[in-house]
């Protein structure tokens, strides 16, 4: 039998990298695949082995985004008829348990620590912040027993499912290795670093900028999705006039960013319920960063600080103090050498490691598991 599996998400775009990549390989490994997501427009087509449907669904804002794509996104999923269900957003739980119902397997992909999250979120009123996170982790806990797996990206949050669901697996977001990993290098911009990725508080690009007022020759090429209330509050500050914003950019430009920089940067705040935990929020971009072969600067978390000090691949700081960021930052600059040594470790620790091939080997096999089932 060839077991038809549906990827759902109403948040992330359709070309999100681990959607794409888990889609791809099952593809591969002979399932039948289909992804249901929103976008700009409405459209169907096939993109390496994976039939993707792309829902138009406009909204003015959060509330209805959650409401309006949710549904719409359950509205196709049980259109489909599928075996399995792969979801990857905290708002398409209910729609889980749903398809429970109706005898399907169902897989909850955690992309991040959404409860932890709630916590930086500018858009809640700070009283709530705290009542709302332990409602949904409690929410979160709850459902999640009822599902066929869960998986997640770090191995905190893993193990934090898996007091309420033994089913549950470690699958990074490592970087695919192809011909992309070994992309002709442009010339390096002197005092130039990069970012591209989702701006917002929690990723501590305000504290970067702070930095920049201490470093005044440097450039920060910075590109990714930010809303328009962070993004004013950025350029208020004075070091934003050392800020390249580049806005959303497609994948083959930031590409071209990377090729331009000495080094990338990557930082998350601490916070009382994740110091000295997992950074599960910027890991993806610590191994783009790597297999571009760019030295990185990241937070001094436990996860990032045993690959970075494994590997010797950059610099670990605490998020939180602008001298520590501010000291990286000339040391990388001031020491190219060293610093060109730091990104070729950090290639090197790609291919060697730190690769999708060997995540997908745990995916393939969680799905022939499952299949075993039908």
């Amino acid at each position: 039998m060839n077991t038809k599996i549906c990827h759902l998400t109403s948040v992330h775009i359709i070309d999100d990298i681990r959607i794409v990549k888990e889609c791809t390989s099952l593809a591969a490994n002979g399932f039948d695949v289909t992804l249901i997501a929103c976008g700009d427009s409405a459209f169907e087509d096939m993109k390496n082995g994976v039939k993707r449907i792309s829902l138009y669904v406009p909204v003015k804002n959060r509330l209805q985004r959650m409401i309006k794509r949710t549904k719409a996104v359950k509205q196709r999923a049980f259109q489909l008829n599928a075996d399995i269900y792969h979801f990857h957003d905290p708002e398409l739980m209910p729609l889980g348990l749903k398809l429970k119902k109706r005898n399907k397997l169902v897989i909850c992909d955690v992309h991040e620590d959404f409860p932890l999250n709630i916590l930086t979120k500018d858009w809640i009123p700070c009283i709530l912040r705290h009542f709302i996170a332990g409602i949904m982790r409690f929410y979160e806990q709850k459902i999640a027993a009822n599902y066929d797996a869960i998986i997640s990206v770090t191995p905190q949050i893993v193990d934090r499912f898996k007091k309420v669901n033994e089913i549950s697996f470690l699958i990074t977001n490592y970087p695919i290795l192809n011909d992309k990993s070994k992309m002709i290098l442009e010339e390096k911009v002197s005092n130039t670093f990069c970012y591209a990725g989702t701006i917002e508080p929690l990723r501590m690009i305000h504290s970067i900028i702070q930095a920049m007022e201490l470093v005044p020759d440097a450039r920060f090429l910075l590109a990714g999705e930010i809303s328009n209330e962070y993004l004013d509050k950025l350029k208020k500050l004075p070091g934003w006039r050392n800020v390249i914003f580049l806005g959303l950019i497609p994948y083959q430009q930031v590409l071209s960013l990377y090729s331009k920089s000495v080094f990338g940067i990557v930082i998350e705040n601490y916070h009382p319920v994740n110091y000295n935990n997992e950074g599960s929020l910027g890991i993806t971009k610590l191994f783009e960063f790597m297999q571009a072969g760019l030295p990185v600067i990241c937070s001094d978390f436990i996860l990032y600080k045993e690959i970075v000090s494994t590997y010797k691949c950059g610099i670990t700081v605490n998020p939180t103090n602008i001298y520590e960021i501010v000291e990286a930052i000339n040391y990388l600059f001031k020491n190219p050498v060293e610093a060109k040594k730091m990104g070729e470790n950090g290639q090197r620790a790609v291919r060697q490691k730190y690769n999708w091939t060997t995540q997908e080997k745990v995916l393939i096999a969680m799905y022939e598991k499952l299949s075993l089932g039908l």
